[in-house]
């Protein structure tokens, strides 16, 4: 099964029709769900994709939805956002998913968003910090990850016990890096600190060195970096070839996954601090401890790589919220799965998961509040950040 999903991550051209209707009956409930599969991100999107197909194998092993199974339609945006939007289109025009997950990352989510309103599909965002996501006046969104503003918040709590009294930022020059650039430079504001130099790499760049060398140059004590776990191995190493030390080197986003970074930037993170949403060196700490183990003994069963549990629970946990809203709706229609999405209730691997209006009266989307841990590389090891 897992292979054949593998197989329609090939995009088709899709036809610019007109749907009235997104009501079917059918022997599966079709989810829709565009990852990066290839290009620049591709290992992240992968991680997504598996943890989702987890989820679905659990759900459909414990009764299905409604008494049918759930089959997961894949589409791959390429790490691009023009292909994100095709991808979109292809699911709902083509494959004729009545609800979909997606994109991972804020500039391919962005890029889908219009496709929602114009064929009235809801989307469940897995991974995105971008807080216009949220906020442009979608309606079809519903957003289980948190924003950058969130996030940022959530960590405030650590800036005066790591002694933190001026930083320097480097983003990847996105959605998600630049609004994240801001929300840092916002809770260091209001903690009176100071905010040293802000400075952006390409999402496909791959010698960061000149960035590298000026904050080298800084005297902030701090480093907060954010971008996928790709391009942060080349910018730790990099970073450890030129000599730069900071007290705290510290990235957001929750794309990071440590144990990658262990095996393959060695020695360049040992001291760095990650805010990671999934905690799974540590399933005690998750809101459901216990959907928690079972998610890592699984992940572990089907011999998937363990650098991908930080990213892969966000598609185990975007399915669930999918499939409790088709059991709310009583069928397997657009309309009633987007007005069921307000009412589910279900605690996610990293906390609860339920919908806050957020954006323009009447043209809400759903946001919900995810937890977040800090975690710390040393001698090898993962450990809490309490």
């Amino acid at each position: 099964m897992y292979k054949k999903f593998i197989r329609n991550t090939l995009l088709a051209s899709c036809l610019g029709l007109g749907v009235a209707s997104f009501a079917y009956a059918q022997e599966t409930i079709k989810i829709g769900i565009i990852q990066p599969l290839t290009g620049s991100v591709a290992a992240s999107g992968n991680f997504v994709l598996n943890g989702a197909q987890i989820a679905v194998d659990y759900i459909n092993n414990n009764g299905g939805v409604l008494d049918k199974k759930l089959e997961l339609v894949v589409a791959d945006n390429k790490s691009n956002p023009t292909e994100s939007a095709n991808a979109a289109e292809k699911l709902i025009v083509r494959d004729k998913v009545p609800v979909m997950i997606g994109s991972w990352g804020s500039t391919f989510t962005l890029a889908t968003l219009p496709k929602l309103m114009e064929y009235k599909i809801p989307m469940v965002v897995e991974t995105a910090g971008a807080d216009k996501i949220t906020t442009s006046g979608n309606p079809y969104v519903f957003r289980i990850s948190p924003t950058n503003d969130m996030e940022a918040t959530s960590f405030s709590r650590h800036i005066e016990p790591l002694g933190i009294k001026k930083a320097d930022i480097l983003v990847v020059n996105n959605d998600w890096g630049l609004g994240s650039a801001d929300s840092v430079k916002r809770i260091l504001k209001e903690k009176g600190l100071e905010v040293g130099k802000v400075l952006t790499m390409d999402h496909n760049a791959q010698d960061m060195s000149s960035q590298l060398s000026e904050i080298r140059g800084s005297d902030a004590d701090s480093l907060f970096i954010v971008t996928a776990v790709e391009q942060l191995t080349l910018v730790l190493k990099q970073a450890e070839g030129l000599g730069l030390k900071k007290e705290n080197i510290i990235t957001l986003g929750g794309s990071q996954s440590p144990d990658q970074l262990i095996a393959h930037a060695g020695g360049a993170a040992e001291g760095t601090m990650h805010n990671v949403m999934f905690a799974p060196w540590f399933p005690e700490a998750s809101a459901d401890p216990e959907k928690a183990k079972f998610f890592v003994e699984e992940w572990n069963k089907r011999g998937l790589e363990k650098a991908g549990l930080t990213e892969s629970f966000r598609g185990f946990d975007a399915v669930r919220t999918v499939a409790a809203a088709i059991e709310k709706a009583g069928e397997v229609d657009s309309d009633k799965i987007r007005d069921a999405l307000w009412e589910v209730e279900l605690t996610g691997l990293n906390g609860p998961i339920a919908f806050r209006k957020s954006g323009p009266e009447g043209r809400e989307s759903g946001q919900s509040y995810p937890n977040t841990f800090l975690v710390r590389i040393q001698d090898g090891e993962i450990s809490l950040v309490e």
